[in-house]
């Protein structure tokens, strides 16, 4: 955590001291319990949202294959979980995948650096918080936020697959998003791997006799997500996705060819 609590991230500034808002962009964007004065300042939260995007874009759009890894930012070094996001890393750089973490300390941290260190990219993706994260010191390309929505179009957009190593409300908010995505098919061979059996044991439970047992999701959809404890078994489901995703490409394009080469 950054050791000066009078500093603030906003997007691509600093601010410290007295410059320090009593709120974050985001508060400010969904409070609507102020003043109507937000009926002048909301287009230019457009044009600020916008280029965000376009900033995003720009940025991780020559990205080669990449997987996202989220995890607590509250694991100390020398923790199983940090060492385990070492490892994760360090997996994904060695099967050519760039790494995307939200750039803070804990197990993204441990993430990057194993991506670092085994000559990987490393990502990491910041956002505006009351009490500041900095960026950690493994990251190559770091890109700072202020809207949660615009970096994890960012998280999802530029990855493969998602790996959730322990962590708190933060990851499971990630994670329900990419289940929910897959789900609705809004995208498509992605991989949703937790990492810790013990860890997320009980929540798997209660997803399977809650929600499942309830009828408030499809038997089918508790595939949506695997767990291992295995760090080499979770790339090879990545690989193997890719691989599957490849293949219905290359076979589509082929239907396509025969399609265009009958009609002539």
């Amino acid at each position: 955590m950054n050791q000066n609590p009078r500093e603030r991230r906003q997007g691509p500034a600093v601010v410290r001291g007295r410059l320090i808002p009593d709120s974050t962009y985001d508060q400010r964007l969904l409070d609507r319990r102020r003043s109507t004065d937000w009926l002048h300042a909301d287009p230019w939260r457009v044009l600020r949202i916008q280029a965000e995007f376009v900033e995003g874009f720009g940025q991780l759009a020559e990205l080669p294959p990449a997987v996202t890894v989220f995890g607590s930012a509250r694991v100390p070094e020398d923790s199983d979980e940090y060492r385990i996001g070492v490892e994760v890393g360090r997996a994904l750089a060695e099967a050519g995948y760039a790494v995307i973490t939200g750039g803070g300390p804990g197990c993204m941290e441990a993430a990057n650096r194993g991506a670092r260190e085994a000559g990987g990219i490393s990502v990491g993706l910041g956002i505006e918080l009351p009490f500041e994260q900095k960026m950690n010191d493994y990251v190559d390309l770091g890109i700072e936020f202020r809207y949660f929505f615009v970096r994890k179009t960012m998280f999802v957009k530029y990855a493969c697959g998602f790996i959730a190593l322990p962590g708190g409300f933060g990851t499971l908010d990630e994670l329900f998003e990419a289940l929910t995505l897959v789900q609705t098919r809004k995208v498509t061979s992605f991989p949703v791997i937790l990492m810790g059996s013990d860890y997320w044991r009980g929540m798997v439970d209660w997803v399977r006799d809650k929600l499942a047992g309830t009828g408030k999701i499809s038997p089918g959809d508790l595939d949506l997500m695997q767990v291992t404890d295995d760090v080499d078994e979770a790339v090879r489901i990545i690989v193997e996705s890719d691989r599957q995703r490849s293949k219905r490409s290359q076979d589509g394009g082929r239907v396509v060819a025969d399609t265009v080469a009958e009609a002539q």
